[in-house]
């Protein structure tokens, strides 16, 4: 009722402004003698006359013959301006109807895109309160699953319990709950991590934590439920810097709609230097949609790949030829595996051309140099710096 009273109500505002826009736009107007700054003058002049007349200084006959040339003179000024009807600019007619058909509905289809219809004039604070209430009262784990058609079986929760009872090995039941979690079994997974932590109680560690809020979130399909934020928590009072309850956390807050949060526990985690954890590469490809969402102007930075170091070069000065060359095709392997799984800047890109080629392996150096150019296409100082680099490798930019 209340989107109707909105839209019936903001309908009648947009046409009572066409209305008086286009009335003021259409109207017949006349040019009158009123209007005209020369008709103002021979009104002073005529009562100029009629002054001197009341003090005594201007004569009757004078007085009538200074009347009779003022009318004169007023005649031929009527004649000269005839008054005329002005209408509007030709063609403004079609003019203003099109602006109309396009401004009015452009109006409501940009509102439609952008706006929130329906939704109620909120400031920023109550806002951010209204989503915090709303994640506080999210659904739990078990009816995330029961949405999801995701029927937990009794029979091997009771078969767990047996079997884990008599478990009293941190390492073993670790080493347990790796191996289920990789083999799809997420209930059995999520009992023995359960099992594992009472077994622990405080001595557990923040990845403890971690991991069972990592099977409780893979079992739910991606959400965030809240007894698997109870156990990020657990996990961040041990560890704030643990990446993987980190990242969760920050899904947490994204699925709540709150962007600005989740901004803040990705930020350190997309600008580290590792890559090898696989969520690393989901950080650093949404964070900039996040910021965006959170009201925040943020670009990633490109991060480069670390040179040897002092120690790797005396090594490597140390090596036999055949060693040398070993070490080097190793670090170009490493390299080339790195930015088919993850990518990398453009220099990384170019340094591995330059490699391949050294190496004599021109053919792959080609290779990537054409792969790289699809993935920097439309960025013209990246595709510069490949040109350079296969320029300077001897292959075909």
């Amino acid at each position: 009722m209340a989107g109707i009273v909105y839209w019936a109500t903001a309908g009648a505002l947009a046409a009572l402004v066409v209305a008086v826009l286009l009335r003021a736009l259409l109207r017949e107007r006349t040019d009158t003698l009123a209007d005209r700054p020369d008709m103002a003058i021979y009104k002073d002049q005529l009562a100029e006359i009629a002054r001197d007349q009341a003090r005594g200084t201007l004569a009757e006959d004078e007085a009538a013959r200074l009347r009779s040339e003022i009318g004169r003179r007023v005649l031929e000024a009527d004649r000269a301006a005839t008054p005329r009807p002005t209408g509007p600019v030709a063609g403004l007619p079609r003019m203003a109807a099109a602006l109309v058909a396009l401004v009015v509905p452009g109006a409501l289809a940009a509102y439609w895109h952008l706006g929130a219809p329906g939704y109620p004039d909120m400031a920023l604070e109550p806002r951010l309160a209204a989503l915090d209430a709303a994640m506080a009262d999210r659904p739990s784990q078990e009816a995330a699953l029961d949405g999801l058609g995701v029927v937990r079986d009794a029979a091997l929760d009771a078969s767990l319990q047996a079997d884990l009872a008599g478990l009293t090995d941190p390492a073993a039941l670790r080493d347990r709950f790796r191996n289920d979690l990789a083999a799809g079994r997420t209930q059995a997974a999520i009992r023995v991590q359960e099992r594992l932590l009472a077994l622990l109680g405080d001595a557990s560690d923040s990845q403890d934590h971690a991991n069972l809020a990592f099977a409780l979130v893979v079992e739910a399909e991606g959400y965030v439920s809240p007894e698997a934020e109870t156990a990020l928590r657990d996990s961040l009072t041990r560890d704030m810097g643990n990446e993987l309850a980190r990242y969760l956390v920050g899904e947490l807050f994204v699925q709540a709609g709150r962007y600005d949060k989740a901004f803040q526990f990705w930020r350190p985690i997309a600008e580290s230097d590792g890559k090898d954890a696989p969520w690393v590469s989901s950080v650093r490809d949404r964070i900039e949609d996040v910021a965006a969402m959170a009201g925040l102007r943020y670009s990633l930075p490109e991060t480069t790949s670390p040179g040897p170091s002092a120690e790797d070069m005396a090594a490597a000065a140390e090596m036999s030829p055949e060693d040398r060359q070993a070490m080097i095709e190793d670090m170009v392997a490493q390299l080339s595996d790195r930015l088919a799984r993850d990518g990398g800047p453009v220099e990384d890109w170019a340094r591995l051309i330059t490699s391949l080629a050294v190496l004599g392996q021109m053919e792959k150096a080609q290779s990537i140099h054409d792969e790289a150019k699809t993935r920097f296409a439309g960025r013209a100082a990246d595709l510069a710096t490949l040109r350079d680099a296969a320029t300077a490798a001897g292959l075909t930019p």
